[in-house]
């Protein structure tokens, strides 16, 4: 179930208004389907070390510590309904103790989530019709009140800076992110801010891009809608390119790509 669930969260983010040039999109196929089929086009997958993380993490657990996973958001509607999904399981399932979620105070982009989207998302769960999605619902709820979710933004989301500035230009959230386990990024922007938006060959490793953003193990979990991915293999980039130009724009590849020590 993990593995799946990480890769609904990566589909689920191609659910944006940036592909659609701003008409709204809904989901109405079942994408658990699809996962299979889906597969080869996660062009990095470094799912196996999320899980090696998280399962060392649950062994070595003291009675009373927790192991916290930091998700830092991107759209609102279906992508942050797979993005709760995970978390929920990640509670239930006992590879995490504390979910921490990071929004933005405004949007970058018109779907980017915010406090409203998320609160708002919750309480739709809660009053549904159908009785498995009123449960979720109630349960989140009560992860909330219980502190074992925590909401929070930071204008630094929605500043023109690289994330390898974040140390300087905002210590406190820096350290913020310094207490967890694993870092989730989701998304394409916050993708081109890891890596600085700049033109890297596509085989420089993920670490070397990070260029010293290194605040815990994170995993970058983006469908491609912007110039820019590394840490691909030797030729990997140029099999795509000569059968398909714009593969590095239209969200149908997408990575699971991780850093940090094994």
């Amino acid at each position: 179930e993990f593995f799946r669930l990480l890769q609904i969260s990566l589909w689920g983010n191609k659910c944006d208004l940036s592909l659609s040039g701003g008409d709204t999109s809904s989901q109405k196929t079942n994408i658990i389907n699809s996962l299979e089929e889906l597969k080869p086009l996660i062009l990095v997958n470094d799912t196996e070390h999320l899980w090696s993380l998280l399962t060392n993490c649950k062994k070595t657990r003291e009675k009373a510590s927790i192991t916290r996973v930091d998700i830092v958001l991107d759209n609102s509607g279906f992508e942050l309904v797979t993005d709760l999904v995970l978390a929920d399981f990640l509670l239930s399932s006992q590879l995490a103790t504390e979910i921490h979620f990071y929004g933005k105070m405004i949007p970058w982009f018109v779907s980017d989530t915010t406090i409203h989207d998320f609160n708002w998302l919750i309480e739709q769960m809660k009053k549904s019709d159908d009785k498995c999605m009123s449960q979720c619902g109630a349960a989140w709820e009560t992860y909330i009140n219980m502190g074992r979710w925590v909401y929070q933004d930071h204008i630094f989301w929605t500043l023109p800076h690289e994330f390898c500035v974040m140390s300087q230009v905002a210590p406190g959230l820096y350290a913020e992110l310094q207490k967890a386990h694993l870092i989730l990024f989701k998304g394409d922007l916050n993708y081109r801010k890891l890596t600085g938006d700049r033109k890297w060959e596509f085989t420089v490793p993920f670490h070397q891009a990070l260029n010293g953003f290194h605040p815990a193990p994170l995993c970058s979990i983006r469908t491609l809608k912007a110039e820019i991915q590394v840490g691909l293999r030797p030729g990997q980039a140029e099999q795509y390119m000569a059968s398909e130009p714009n593969w590095l724009t239209t969200g149908k590849y997408g990575v699971l790509q991780f850093d940090g020590p094994l």
